[in-house]
């Protein structure tokens, strides 16, 4: 199928079956969001894997109880760094440089830009800036569980600092962004499984600048 059928396919799903994703497929769906682009490569970012079940469960108290925290097979919650630093940017680019057998300073201007740039701006700034490149690993997350036949839900509906709490995210320097539980739809109990899948006409959604 194409990404649009995939697409057309998928929807957020409001009831799952607790029946368990194979590995392969999890792993599939984790490596799309670690290929993701992000800006100037950083990628200010973790994804946790849960399949705990009493995490679950706690996670599920702290999401507004939505029951697809427990009846999904893998959550997976993406957590951004709380701030750029030197050492932080120049960790991932000294990794880059190793990688293509380069030395580090070839980065040095580059870094320099960045930090003069995002340090004036603040951290809560710095902290919204590596969220939004999460997002884009979600996305991408999102795609490729469609297109491998694994429903998905996309959430926002949780208490964030609650998450970062039990998670210990703060030590790590991240902060939760987004949760996405991976599993299977119940066929049976969802009930927005015969609903129309509905979007913004395309008339009203694009404007063409020519």
């Amino acid at each position: 199928m194409s990404l649009l059928e995939n697409l057309q396919w998928r929807y957020a799903t409001k009831k799952m079956n607790g029946k368990k994703v194979p590995q392969e497929k999890v792993d599939y769906i984790v490596e799309a969001a670690r290929l993701a682009p992000s800006s100037s490569g950083l990628q200010p970012f973790k994804v946790f894997v849960i399949t705990n079940e009493e995490m679950l469960a706690k996670i599920k108290e702290i999401a507004w109880n939505q029951s697809q925290v427990v009846d999904c097979s893998h959550l997976l919650v993406f957590a951004a760094w709380d701030g750029y630093s030197d050492e932080r940017i120049s960790s991932v680019f000294n990794f880059m440089m190793d990688e293509r057998g380069l030395p580090h300073s070839q980065m040095d201007d580059y870094k320099k830009n960045i930090l003069s740039l995002y340090e004036p701006l603040g951290q809560e700034w710095q902290a919204n800036h590596s969220a939004k490149q999460s997002y884009i690993a979600f996305a991408m997350a999102i795609a490729a569980a469609a297109e491998v036949k694994v429903d998905t839900t996309p959430m926002e509906g949780f208490v964030n600092k609650e998450l970062d709490k039990l998670l210990d995210l703060e030590k790590q320097g991240l902060r939760s962004t987004v949760i996405l539980p991976l599993g299977y739809r119940d066929e049976e109990n969802d009930w927005l499984i015969s609903m129309k899948k509905v979007r913004t006409p395309k008339e009203s959604f694009i404007t063409e600048v020519k």
